[in-house]
């Protein structure tokens, strides 16, 4: 093993190490269609749609389950809705929470635990992407 690449390896920002952040994920248990503008999300429960169950987005409520199609972290979702629409932050972290409570409840959204490095320098980051390809 090449140990002068591993010491040349440094974390900036965090020493510590990994950490474990929140991220909200698409339930696999679901199937979305937008349909005439609208986003509509059916449970599936036995390989069958619950037909009963049907749920509907607002503008909002789409561009966010949008976002979701990979897991992301509360921040970015705000982000995300604050841009599109150009609202304050404290506006745009209102509306994504109260997405978040609401789909959580009925089970439309998870929430996981994903480790996330700490951000490494670039030169780091360049020995690391050339010594995996060689």
């Amino acid at each position: 093993m090449d140990t002068t690449l591993l010491r040349k390896t440094e974390l900036v920002e965090d020493p510590g190490g990994p950490q474990l952040e929140q991220v909200f994920v698409r339930s696999p248990a679901v199937v979305s269609r937008r349909v005439a503008g609208e986003t509509l999300i059916v449970p599936v429960r036995g390989k069958v749609g619950d037909l009963a169950s049907i749920y509907s987005f607002n503008e909002t409520g789409s561009l966010i389950w949008q976002t979701l199609e990979s897991p992301k972290g509360l921040a970015e979702l705000i982000n995300a809705v604050q841009q599109e629409y150009a609202v304050e932050r404290e506006q745009a972290e209102h509306d994504v929470k109260q997405f978040l409570n609401d789909t959580l409840s009925v089970g439309l959204v998870e929430v996981r635990e994903q480790v996330s490095m700490p951000a490494m320098n670039s030169t780091a980051q360049g020995e690391l992407q050339s010594a995996g390809s060689r």
